[in-house]
């Protein structure tokens, strides 16, 4: 008997073949499969499962080859990532600015844009006179009213397509035929509609007008002192005449003649609807332009040193935006003489704000007045 030289249990004994004693089992039938390198340090086994299974192999699936390990991510400097967010910021605010220039200069793709919203000022005239003076002008009618006591020119304000006009009730007061001359050229024969004399106001209509240019009224609220605003009127027939300055003052008490009053009525000649033109009014205390009569109304104005001359009577007094804050009304001339060559203006000038106007509409639509 062979005796074995391994400790005891360290393999397991198997039957003896014929003689009894314990052997290892016989070799294999078969050459056995050898592992496949499929990479340097890894070996696996051929096959899909154990011996005499299902599939006939030994250990496990040839694997898929290993994915390759993800590149490792390279992290930003923080100047360089600080540079890019100063590049992409810098970006956006040019051409934000650029937009605005674009439309400030009315280079802008939209049309809609290059118009300042509820105006007709272009936004490359915005501020400046000579753009509020071409937006704004066409609404601007020259009035020539005709009377016993001879004919007199102011000017009016066009706020409905179909030739709603405003003026002041002196303007107008006594007339038997009105005529109205756009900035075209093209005259109106006009009626009356309403008068306001507490307020100076008048409505007339022109007879057969449609498709007008119309004014936008503003808000005199939100006039302030020191303000740029123009003025357009007629002054001495001088349609489309375009003046500017400053709000001088805010809630001047301004006090002029009723045109109802008979001592006034008798002194048209002189002041009201003569050569002249001018109208007598009284501020703090003193009388400028003549005697303002015994029967006055007095009314909170804007006061101006806009240039107004006889004639601006009726015209308007408008911000840098193209809207009417005023109707002109008063204007103090420095020449008490009758002859209108020698009336001037002297920067001392006064109008009926806006939101007096627009709270009066209604009733001089309706006819009615004081």
């Amino acid at each position: 008997m062979t005796e074995s030289q391994r400790p005891s249990g360290e393999y397991p004994m198997y039957p003896s073949y014929g003689n009894g004693d314990a052997s290892y089992p016989p070799p294999p039938s078969y050459q056995p499969e050898q592992p496949i390198m499929t990479a340097p340090g890894t070996m696996v086994w051929p096959g899909g499962g154990s011996h005499g299974g299902g599939d006939g192999g030994y250990g496990a699936a040839l694997p898929q080859p290993a994915p390759e390990p993800a590149a490792p991510r390279r992290r930003v400097k923080r100047p360089v990532a600080l540079l890019a967010a100063v590049a992409i910021a810098a970006a956006v605010v040019g051409g934000g600015t650029a937009t605005a220039i674009a439309e400030l200069t009315g280079n802008g793709s939209n049309s809609t844009s290059s118009i300042i919203p509820g105006t007709t000022v272009s936004q490359s005239s915005k501020g400046t006179v000579s753009g509020v003076a071409k937006a704004v002008s066409p609404m601007i009618v020259e009035i020539s009213a005709t009377s016993t006591s001879g004919e007199s020119t102011g000017s009016g304000v066009i706020i409905t397509s179909d030739g709603e006009v405003v003026t002041n009730n002196h303007v107008i007061s006594g007339a038997s035929s009105i005529k109205v001359t756009l900035s075209t050229g093209k005259s109106y024969t006009a009626d009356v509609v309403g008068t306001d004399a507490d307020k100076d106001l008048a409505l007339i209509k022109l007879q057969g007008a449609s498709g007008l240019k119309t004014a936008t009224l503003g808000d005199s609220s939100a006039v302030a002192v020191g303000d740029q605003v123009v003025a357009i009127g007629s002054p001495e027939g001088l349609t489309g005449t375009v003046t500017s300055g400053i709000v001088s003052a805010l809630n001047r008490d301004v006090t002029v003649a009723k045109d109802d009053d008979t001592d006034q009525s008798q002194s048209q000649d002189q002041y009201g609807q003569g050569n002249s033109q001018q109208w007598p009014f009284e501020f703090g205390g003193q009388q400028f332009n003549g005697d303002t009569g015994s029967s006055t109304t007095t009314y909170k104005a804007i006061q101006t040193d806009a240039s107004l001359n006889p004639g601006n009577s009726g015209g308007a007094l408008i911000n840098m935006n193209g809207e009417i804050i005023g109707i002109n009304s008063a204007m103090y001339s420095a020449s008490s003489s009758s002859s209108s060559s020698s009336a001037g203006s002297v920067g001392l000038g006064f109008a009926i704000p806006v939101n007096t106007l627009k709270a009066d509409l209604d009733t001089l639509r309706a006819g009615n007045g004081s």
